[in-house]
This record gives structure tokens, C-alpha cells and sequence, in this order.
């Protein structure tokens, strides 16, 4: 099941860079995808039972409803090619990966700093 649910994320990679893909899917993939490779989880995995949540259920919900956006034809093709592609390795999408730290980086800057006008605010 882990392998197919590789295969999928590869197909769904592929059918966001697909031109036939409506512009909502490829959003919505897009993010699904880089969620799917990124090293970031939403919920760190040391914490006990809810860390592995996004792995088991948004991960997989997020692949189900990407799959239900993407024309039929576009999923079949790319299901194709990805077995093709990427049978031993992962595709890299350095831009995705910006993208994640930058916004994961953005929030921390963000959390810090009303952390610190709370703190300022009180002394």
C-alpha cells in the first residue's frame, strides 16, 4: 500500500506540471505534493499519537481529493509516466522546497514576534 500510495504522490506531481490539470487542482496539488515530500510535518512526529496523524490521514485524504480534482485521462497518463520516471527514487523539486521553509520560516518570525510584544507588553 506504501508503494502505491509513492506511486500516486509521483502521479500527482506529474499532473500538477500537466497543462490539461484545472488551475484549482494544480494549487491544491501542488501543495499536497509538497506537503507529501517535505521533511516538515504539520505535527511533529514525536509527538505521542498525533505526530503520526498527518502521515496516516492527511497525507492520504489530501491524495484522495487531488485525484477527484485531475481530468481522468491526465491521472491515467501520469500514472504512467510515473512508474517510468521514477521507479527507484523520488523526484526533487528544490523550488517546492523553498517554498516550504520559506513559509515554515515566515511563521516562526511571525510567532516569535508577537511572542515578544507579549513579553515587552508585560514588563
Amino acid at each position: 500500500m506504501a508503494r502505491r500510495l509513492n506511486t500516486e504522490v509521483y502521479a500527482l506531481y506529474l499532473a500538477y506540471r500537466d497543462p490539461r490539470t484545472p488551475l484549482y487542482a494544480r494549487i491544491f496539488t501542488a501543495c499536497v505534493v509538497g506537503y507529501a515530500f517535505s521533511p516538515i510535518d504539520l505535527i511533529p512526529d514525536f509527538i505521542p499519537i498525533l505526530g503520526y496523524l498527518d502521515d496516516l490521514l492527511l497525507i492520504p485524504l489530501g491524495i484522495k481529493v487531488a485525484i477527484g480534482m485531475i481530468p481522468p485521462e491526465v491521472m491515467r497518463d501520469c500514472r504512467e509516466k510515473a512508474h517510468t520516471m521514477f521507479p527507484n527514487g523520488k523526484p526533487v523539486n528544490r523550488v517546492a522546497a523553498a517554498v516550504i521553509v520559506l513559509v515554515w520560516l515566515v511563521l516562526a518570525i511571525l510567532i516569535i514576534s508577537q511572542v515578544l510584544r507579549v513579553v515587552l507588553q508585560v514588563f
